[in-house]
């Protein structure tokens, strides 16, 4: 059985440990707050039972799925013998060499550390540890138990095993890999972010109603949800980040984010996770 770690338990995290649980691999998933760890555990059975009651999958799998993950709030228990490690914490590129500085002490010297960045730089991160080779980005997207897409970013110093190993483990979780090369934003982020600001735009010139621009894509172009409803799934802050991210490195006036994204972020309006960003939210918490 594989062993695979999760670092980060939250909205990417807990969805990872889930198709890793549910690809057969042991999952220790730990985060440094409490109440996300604790809460975790829920989260996947609700989305296995969810699954169970779509057809998508059998009760006696997804029983077995939650059995193989384990919570932690110990970082050295949670990837002490993992053989796989992939991190789900904050966009942030300081906060993510810290992790991956840690992560190069604790871990065996043949485990993978991939990072499931969304636009920076992988070869950053790679460059906190003694050993970048073994270090590569997947990014997965959201929701991860049923977004098909994994992207596996490869820098100038990746290791082709690992990459490949990579590309593996993704199949194994019954995703569709694609390979890129580590540009601010890869293939994904750079294609997305454009088309959600120009949409944000759109309604900040009062072109058309955030549902009506959504339809233009979904009915006019096929694409299965439109562009500011993939936002406020991403989250208004991460597409904020993401943004100015790109913006900083590409100095491309497609990426400068528009007076509303920011106002929105501002006022807390940042989206599905909060129950309102450009569409109003149900509480899913409740029963």
């Amino acid at each position: 059985m594989k062993r695979i770690a999760v670092i980060g338990a939250g909205t990417m995290g807990h969805g990872i440990a889930q198709i890793a649980a549910m690809a057969g691999c042991g999952v220790r998933l730990t985060d440094s707050n409490a109440e996300v760890l604790a809460a975790a555990p829920s989260r996947v059975e609700k989305n296995l039972q969810g699954g169970v009651s779509r057809g998508k999958t059998s009760a006696d799998d997804a029983d077995a799925a939650i059995a193989r993950i384990t919570t932690t709030p110990s970082i050295e228990e949670a990837v002490g013998d993992a053989t796989f490690v992939i991190e789900a914490v904050l966009e942030d590129i300081d906060v993510k060499k810290d992790l991956f500085r840690q992560l190069d002490q604790l871990t065996s010297p043949d485990a993978v550390l991939a990072t499931n960045t969304s636009s920076l730089s992988v070869s950053q991160i790679a460059s906190a540890t003694n050993n970048p080779g073994r270090v590569v980005g997947m990014h997965f997207f959201n929701p991860v138990h049923i977004m098909k897409l994994v992207e596996i970013i490869a820098h100038p110093d990746a290791d082709s095993d690992a990459v490949a190993g990579t590309r593996a483990l993704a199949e194994e979780f019954g995703k569709q890999p694609i390979v890129v090369r580590d540009t601010p934003g890869f293939a994904s982020s750079r294609l997305g972010v454009v088309l959600g600001l120009e949409a944000m735009r759109m309604v900040e010139q009062e072109v058309a109603s955030p549902e009506d621009i959504d339809k233009a894509m979904v009915l006019g172009y096929g694409h299965p949800m439109g562009p500011l409803r993939v936002s406020d799934l991403v989250g208004l802050d991460i597409r904020l980040a993401i943004a100015d991210y790109l913006h900083s490195q590409l100095a491309d006036a497609q990426y400068e984010a528009p007076d509303l994204l920011r106002r929105k972020v501002e006022s807390g309006e940042l989206g599905k996770k909060v129950g309102k960003g450009f569409y109003d939210w149900p509480d899913t918490t409740k029963p």
